[in-house]
């Protein structure tokens, strides 16, 4: 069986690193907030271009924290509308309703799948303050066009740079694109945690003051809450464990390119659409591999039978889940679409050439 991700293999790469590190942040007596999580939010800031990265509990909380900051600040206020993708995870919206924001949906691109940045004008309102954008599936959604546009609005540019960490555009990581970006270390990441983790980066002293206040009870010092916060910290053991792995990552993405460099070149059946590789300049991460088949129910059962996991990411988008009942009703027909009919193959730094071929293969057969 080819696993989808095999985790155990993923991070027994670095086990005797790990296990050294986290012998070190258990003998040390100190668990939150302490010398493990400095080191990393350093290496990372260092790694992103940043002036700033905040360690926090998940990726969520990263975006939360950031619209809740620029609330605090005066910047945005409730109600505001915020242009995020239609074609995303579900946390991109929760970010914003959590917040008492208004997402505003924006149909993606069918090549990349990503926001179609010539959409989103028609979209801005008086209301509008932030434009959230989401490097999904680890390939970049930027351009010169996407700035001009925000300063002629005035519009703040916000990351989710969930599944993006090392990608990068005109030689700028993502994460350092926009005004700020949220980061999540999920096991499965292409830089994963034991458990969950994330971060924000900026470059504006002032809101990343006020992220790593709202993140720690709404306090810069101890038992002095100046705001209404949350309790989002990155503990001691995942940020010690993420710096080891942080050294790898750039390697360990390369590796990601070359396996979808080969199922692009190498995935020939007619009844597949294949994503294709950027040519201008951008570096895509290649977290997930989607393919999309109007036949994806029988390729996934034909490809399990084969003893390769497959996985659907994701099946329903955010305007049709139960939870954004008042969403329902609207229509995104390229958004549909690509979530009737995408399938992620496995891409991992694990798998080996013959996997890889074995894979190659079960495809182009269907």
């Amino acid at each position: 069986m080819i696993k989808f991700l095999d985790l155990q293999k993923v991070n027994l790469l670095h086990q005797n690193e790990i296990e050294e590190k986290l012998l070190s942040t258990f003998r040390s007596g100190w668990y939150l907030l302490g010398n493990a999580t400095l080191d990393f939010e350093n290496n990372l800031k260092k790694y992103i271009g940043s002036k700033h990265a905040v360690g926090v509990a998940n990726g969520l909380d990263a975006l939360r924290l950031i619209f809740k900051a620029y609330i605090e600040l005066g910047i945005i206020q409730k109600g505001d509308e915020v242009i995020v993708p239609a074609n995303t995870y579900i946390a991109s919206l929760l970010a914003l309703t959590d917040n008492e924001l208004v997402p505003v949906l924006v149909e993606p691109d069918a090549e990349t799948y990503n926001i179609d940045i010539s959409k989103i004008e028609e979209k801005i309102s008086s209301k509008t303050k932030a434009i959230l954008i989401v490097h999904l599936y680890g390939r970049i959604v930027f351009s010169e066009g996407l700035k001009v546009l925000a300063k002629k609005h005035n519009l703040k540019i916000v990351e989710d740079n969930a599944q993006a960490i090392g990608a990068s555009w005109k030689n700028s990581k993502s994460g350092n694109l926009g005004d700020a970006a949220g980061f999540s270390f999920y096991p499965a990441k292409n830089l994963g945690a034991l458990g969950d983790g994330g971060a924000v980066t900026c470059n504006d002293d002032e809101l990343a003051t006020t992220i790593r206040a709202l993140a720690n009870y709404g306090s810069n010092e101890k038992y002095v809450n100046i705001y209404k916060g949350l309790n989002s910290r990155l503990d001691e053991i995942q940020a010690a464990v993420l710096d080891v792995k942080l050294k790898y990552l750039d390697g360990e993405n390369q590796q990601r390119r070359e396996v979808a460099k080969r199922y692009c070149n190498e995935i020939v059946n007619p009844k597949i659409l294949l994503p294709n590789i950027p040519e201008n300049g951008e570096e895509q991460v290649w977290h997930l591999f989607v393919i999309r088949s109007k036949e994806r129910q029988n390729l996934q059962k034909y490809l399990m039978e084969k003893g390769i996991q497959t996985q659907i990411h994701y099946p329903i988008p955010p305007h049709k889940q139960e939870a954004y009942k008042e969403l329902n009703g609207l229509s995104f027909p390229i958004t549909e679409a690509i979530h009737e009919e995408v399938l992620s193959l496995p891409i991992s730094n694990i798998l080996t050439q013959e996997e890889v071929t074995e894979i190659i293969k079960a495809v182009n057969s269907f």
